[in-house]
């Protein structure tokens, strides 16, 4: 059976040329919207679901206190081989679980091709076009309400 993740190593994905490749694709995507995009990478689920730790992450962070609450959270374990997106309520109301699953599908297909920060920058880019769509940005009372690094746990 293929596995996406077979090839997806931690020390390639997080090194720091990349990490900064991500954080530069958040900083572009959040340029035209009041959104917010946070990106985590961790190793294991602990016996949970990924879009359930990605709730867990998503409310720890305090990400559901964005203003219009339009935070999104990109969730990815590692050697679990496990990834989900999490859209707080604002957004989610407006794009729905199709369009979540359609960009996990497209981090997966990228995945699949061992392109994981091109699958992971695209979907970011993606996301700050659904966000620019319904929550434009506004000049002069916009601002940087989330930290645009990248999140890693163990």
């Amino acid at each position: 059976m293929w596995n996406p993740f077979s090839l997806f190593k931690k020390s390639r994905l997080l090194s720091a040329s990349d990490k900064q490749l991500l954080v530069q694709a958040i900083q572009s995507a959040e340029k035209t919207t009041s959104g917010e995009i946070r990106v985590y990478l961790e190793s294991h689920l602990n016996k949970k679901e990924a879009l359930e730790r990605a709730q867990h992450i998503f409310i720890k962070n305090k990400m559901h206190e964005t203003k219009q609450r339009n935070g999104v959270l990109l969730y990815v374990a590692l050697e679990d081989k496990k990834l989900a997106i999490y859209g707080d309520q604002g957004i989610h109301e407006k794009v729905g679980d199709d369009y979540w699953n359609q960009q996990v599908e497209h981090m997966i297909s990228h995945f699949k091709s061992e392109n994981y920060v091109t699958g992971l920058t695209e979907v970011i880019l993606a996301i700050g076009d659904a966000l620019t769509d319904h929550f434009p940005y506004h000049r002069g009372n916009d601002i940087n309400e989330l930290s645009d690094e990248i999140m890693v746990g163990k």
